[in-house]
């Protein structure tokens, strides 16, 4: 972790005055946020309050109501498809699930995106399926099927996958959920060592407190459709926030309603 990166490292994506609704839910409420190069930032909050929501707004499959994403300056909403095709290509994501292709094997998992992207000859692929899946410690395993794999090596080649066209970028939608101790080690370690060997600007979308506080340069911490605290993790240990402190510590007692986390949780999180 370096959490001694300069806050003024230039932005790659910039949130300004988001708004966005869900019916007559608000999910965020003229939000704005910075995503600098090469840092490691964190999107935290209770279930159920649009982290993941956000991931899509900036993959550009979800339009804001108000406000713009910009990427490199440029507005992600107003880009052309062929436009958004290329910038996606410039972002790799970790999806909660993994979402591997159950009926493709580990192998062509993998060299989905550079068979979608590129134009490489399969001798080429195949190096690049094997390289990418050395580098999160599962090389050999190309043949197996999605089925066969126990849920930490089903998160890594969803990794394997997400970095296949060495992004810039990489999103991480919940990386340790569900995941035991030991696995999640493993991924904390993974996305440090990715980060520094690819200068990956990355984005963690999660409630794990421990293991998220551990690596992320910079966090932003979102509830009820708003920022409710944003600093380096030392920062946010002494955040003078009530919302903040019961949040890093899971405190039962504080301003966290947990009937409304829970109601949000039933009636949002699938679409959060």
């Amino acid at each position: 972790m370096n959490n001694q990166m300069p806050q003024q490292a230039q932005s790659w994506i910039e949130v300004n005055d988001l708004s966005f609704k869900r019916g007559k839910r608000v999910i965020f409420d003229n939000v704005s946020l910075k995503i600098r190069r090469g840092q490691i930032t964190a999107i935290m909050g209770p279930s159920g309050t649009g982290k993941t929501t956000l991931l899509r707004l900036i993959g550009g499959q979800l339009t804001p109501e108000h406000g713009e994403i910009l990427l490199d300056g440029k507005s992600i909403a107003h880009m052309s498809r062929q436009e958004l095709f290329t910038a996606r290509a410039r972002m790799g994501m970790l999806f909660q699930s993994g979402a591997l292709f159950t009926d493709m094997s580990v192998y062509e998992n993998v060299a989905f995106p550079l068979r979608a992207h590129t134009q490489l000859p399969e001798h080429l692929i195949a190096e690049l399926v094997a390289l990418k899946l050395e580098s999160v410690g599962l090389r050999g395993t190309e043949k197996l099927m999605p089925a066969e794999l126990s849920g930490g090596m089903n998160r890594r080649v969803a990794l394997a996958r997400a970095i296949a066209l060495d992004p810039e970028l990489i999103m991480y939608d919940e990386p340790f959920a569900g995941q035991d101790p030991i696995v999640k080690g493993v991924l904390t370690r993974l996305i440090r060592t990715l980060r520094e060997a690819l200068d990956l600007t990355t984005i963690i979308v999660s409630h794990d407190v421990g293991e998220t506080l551990s690596i992320a340069d910079y966090i932003y911490i979102i509830a009820e459709g708003v920022i409710q605290g944003e600093g380096t993790p030392a920062e946010l240990k002494q955040h003078e926030s009530a919302f903040v402190r019961q949040f890093l510590t899971g405190a039962a007692e504080g301003p966290v309603d947990y009937q409304f986390s829970h109601k949000a949780y039933l009636s949002d999180e699938v679409h959060s």
